[in-house]
């Protein structure tokens, strides 16, 4: 597994804009793992759809549990412990030359924490890809990126990069 710490994130403001974000919704409380369904224009879709063919059935020695409502563009694995969204926005925090960023196994990834309503724990998103991918960590995870190279194989496999 290669993992890289990349400090300032700048990314081309070519890349696509959406406006409006969904929230990730679960606990590892909840009885089922409920994640909200992105709406991603159609050559998006297409490829998250070719995504979620290719997601493995265990990340981080979780097996692969899907949220609710049932969607191509939604995996998750445990009781939510990683929950993987494809299509989303891009986030605003992608403007911040000060942003975090990692790469793992050859994807990178912007990173954020996320705090209140949506949960604890990090959240990443893919970059320079042609459609972005999320992936939230509980709180478990927060300082592990194991998760990711787990899921970088099908990421690459059927997101193509944007540069």
């Amino acid at each position: 597994m290669t993992i890289s710490r990349r400090r300032p994130l700048c990314l081309s403001a070519a890349a696509a804009t959406v406006l409006v974000s969904a929230a990730v919704g679960c606990s590892p409380t909840d009885a089922t793992v409920r994640a909200a369904v992105p709406s991603p224009p159609p050559a998006e879709a297409a490829l998250c759809r070719a995504l979620d063919e290719e997601l493995p059935e265990s990340v981080a020695g979780q097996s692969r549990r899907d949220p609710q409502p049932a969607s191509e563009y939604t995996a998750a694995w445990g009781d939510g412990a990683i929950v993987l969204r494809c299509g989303v926005p891009r986030p605003q925090a992608m403007d911040d030359p000060q942003s975090q960023g990692l790469e793992a196994n050859g994807v990178g990834w912007l990173v954020e924490e996320r705090t209140g309503e949506e949960g604890a724990g990090p959240r990443f998103t893919t970059t320079y890809r042609t459609t972005y991918v999320e992936v939230a960590l509980d709180e478990r995870y927060a300082h592990d990126a194991g998760p990711l190279a787990g899921l970088a194989e099908a990421v690459e496999k059927t997101i193509p990069a944007s540069l």
